[in-house]
């Protein structure tokens, strides 16, 4: 189709603004050969939960993994949108996307193993990995891996690095992982004789990354979603960034709570305004707790910079609400940028 010579087994998929057509092996996803090719594809969750993926196919035929109807609106669909995350190509096909990011993280997939060096408990049911990696991975703050471990878990689970990235890669990573009801991964992380266990890393994924800006940052983080926020923030006090913070970290209690000596640091050490607000959502009403109450969404209006760009991340009901208001109050979806956590149900762990 377009005119060159393949395998019977792959695919081409010529994408509308790369002049070279990519080619995707049998079985796999649009979304997942783009990345391998390093095409900076938009995506989130990977996993058909949040539509980030979701492009124009204008010719060809692909197999659909998950019904696009639960994501894309009648509209969408309408116009021939896909979700490329859950799309297998069957034919050569080519593609349109509304946005390509031409201008983010362009680090080499690098795919590695290295061993499980430290296991850190944040609390009851998130855990921070420490990893060695037997070959470094370049990746921009913000971004993530696939994680899994040879001969127990062999789908890679979606980690946010939590640490800042070092010049010419990093060779030792750190994640943070919660305890999901029933996810392979979760789980493991959690175990007591992890440590000196192999895994497998690839990466980097992702285009949750601080954009070249002025403009105040209002950060939104719920649970393990503080890695990359943190990770972020902390690249970003490296590069003497001086633009104005406020930091809204939702927990259920202050137990849950965890990273407040980063935090502080962060507070300190910031060129600007730093305003860090931990809100919690199931604290008792006669514990010692001074701060925020409730959900993170009811403290925005309060006390966001006018002109702020939102970054987010953390689990899909909270930053569905948390887009809402933000679009209430006049803040274009354009400058908000979400990093959706989805289980295994759909399969975003981080």
């Amino acid at each position: 189709m377009f005119g060159f010579l393949k395998s019977g087994k792959e695919k081409s998929i010529k994408i509308d603004g790369i002049e070279t057509p990519i080619q995707a092996e049998k079985k796999e996803t649009i979304l997942n050969a783009a990345l391998r090719e390093g095409v900076r594809f938009p995506h989130s969750c990977r996993v058909g939960g949040c539509a980030s993926c979701k492009c124009k196919l204008k010719s060809g035929k692909v197999k659909e993994l998950t019904e696009s109807a639960y994501i894309l609106n009648e509209e969408e669909l309408a116009q021939g949108y896909i979700l490329a995350c859950q799309a297998v190509p069957k034919t050569d096909v080519e593609i349109e996307l509304d946005e390509l990011d031409l201008n983010g993280p362009s680090n080499p997939v690098v795919k590695t193993t290295g061993v499980v060096s430290k296991v850190k408990k944040l609390t009851h049911d998130i855990s921070a990995l420490t990893i060695d990696l037997n070959e470094s991975i370049s990746y921009a703050a913000g971004q993530y891996a696939l994680l899994s471990v040879p001969g127990e878990i062999e789908e890679g689970r979606s980690y946010s690095f939590a640490t800042v990235p070092a010049t010419g890669g990093s060779s030792q990573i750190e994640f943070y992982i919660r305890e999901v009801p029933g996810g392979q991964m979760s789980t493991w992380a959690q175990r007591d004789d992890i440590q000196g266990s192999v895994v497998s890393v690839e990466g980097a994924f992702g285009d949750f990354y601080l954009r070249d800006d002025k403009s105040p940052l209002l950060c939104i983080a719920g649970g393990s979603g503080l890695a990359p926020i943190k990770s972020l923030l902390e690249d970003a006090l490296n590069y003497k960034c001086a633009r104005d913070v406020v930091f809204l970290f939702g927990a259920r209690t202050q137990a849950d709570l965890y990273g407040l000596d980063e935090i502080r640091r962060l507070e300190m050490e910031w060129a600007s305004n730093f305003k860090f607000i931990p809100v919690l959502s199931e604290e008792p009403e006669d514990s010692d707790w001074q701060g925020a109450r409730g959900f993170v969404t009811t403290h925005i209006k309060e006390n966001i910079l006018p002109g702020s760009h939102a970054y987010m991340c953390g689990p899909p009901p909270m930053l569905d609400a948390a887009e809402v208001e933000l679009l209430n109050l006049g803040i274009s979806s354009d400058v908000v940028y979400s990093d959706k956590f989805i289980d295994k149900s759909f399969d975003k762990t981080a």
